[in-house]
């Protein structure tokens, strides 16, 4: 049986991300759970989302994360969530079937759940949750591949920083899907280590001289991709796009060298899924429409959207928060809270 989670785990459950005063405030405890490695800045923005929730609903929230990124302690951590009996808990759906078993205890207490960030509306539903708020992502990678066709590419190599995450996968798929490619046979598993990050992307455009363009999944792999690029002397000659957004992203949309970056929106993830619960446990209620319509009409949860520039997509199933595109056209606006709030 493995016990190095432990020291970690005590830690996380040591460390609290509380954004109210002394003592739990009425509006409730709730916690948010994600994926995430400690190196992984990219959810940074969402931390900052759900502190800025709490301090508009007047609710106590709390961030957990395994620091290496490991599912097994992820699920670890959705276990502890049950057992503290949170008023609500929010997760990213990064593999369905590991998180199953503890989002059913987390759902047997009756405590209401919204998932985030990965996942789709149906595993949503399967995992027992009021919404997902979240990029649909086959459809964001599909449609990041559609103005790569139109811009004349006809190959591409995906660099896939986490791999055992199905949504990665959906990404890479999307955009092979539009250029009429197949997905598999043009992704690299990277991992996360930047130096063997753009080892492999230089090892696999040496492979393969006549690949046209880089998709990455995030900044983890972005910018050492982008190096290597850079290291070959094919930064602006090759296409390169990325999902999410960094400072050196930006830095690269405004040099040319990076097409455009997909934008989930992750503030949206972070602050909708916290005020998504606080209105579930002040209302009574796990009707979607009815927490959506509460939080069209809270007048600060409409300041901070105009403020950020952040454009929510309301359904039936939730909150759909990308994707939204930033080239060199409106890299300006969004490059004012890239890393904080964008």
């Amino acid at each position: 049986m493995r016990t190095r989670w432990l020291p970690a785990l005590v830690l996380a459950l040591a460390a609290t991300a509380a954004v109210a005063a002394d003592g739990p405030p009425a509006g409730g405890h709730y916690v948010l759970v994600s994926h995430a490695a400690d190196s992984d800045v990219w959810w940074n923005t969402v931390r900052n989302a759900i502190q800025q929730a709490g301090e508009d609903y007047g609710v106590q929230v709390d961030y957990r994360n395994p620091p290496d990124g490991d599912l097994a302690d992820m699920a670890r951590l959705l276990e502890v969530a049950a057992a503290r009996n949170y008023d609500g808990v929010a997760f990213d759906i990064a593999d369905v079937d590991v998180l199953s078993r503890p989002a059913a205890r987390i759902a047997a207490k009756g405590i209401p759940i919204v998932t985030i960030n990965s996942g789709t509306p149906q595993e949503s539903a399967r995992l027992g949750a009021i919404m997902h708020i979240g990029q649909p992502e086959y459809a964001a990678g599909k449609a990041a591949g559609e103005r790569a066709r139109a811009a004349g590419v006809r190959s591409f190599v995906c660099v896939n920083h986490y791999a055992t995450n199905a949504a990665s996968f959906q990404r890479c798929r999307g955009f092979a899907d539009a250029l009429g490619v197949d997905a598999r046979s043009s992704m690299i598993d990277s991992g996360v280590d930047p130096v063997v990050v753009r080892s492999k992307t230089s090892a696999y455009l040496r492979k393969h001289p006549g690949t046209q363009a880089v998709l990455a999944l995030g900044p983890t792999s972005a910018e050492p991709a982008l190096q290597a690029l850079r290291r070959m002397n094919l930064a602006g000659k090759v296409y390169f796009c990325t999902f999410d957004l960094s400072p050196a992203i930006i830095a690269g949309i405004r040099s040319g060298e990076v097409a455009f970056a997909i934008d989930q929106q992750p503030y949206l993830q972070g602050y909708m899924a916290i005020a998504a619960l606080a209105i579930a446990h002040e209302r009574h209620t796990h009707d979607p429409a009815a927490i959506v319509a509460a939080l069209k009409a809270n007048p600060k949860f409409q300041a901070r959207l105009k403020a950020y520039g952040l454009n929510p997509i309301y359904d039936s199933h939730g909150v759909s928060t990308g994707p939204s595109f930033v080239t060199r056209d409106n890299v300006d606006v969004v490059a004012r809270y890239a890393g904080q709030f964008r």
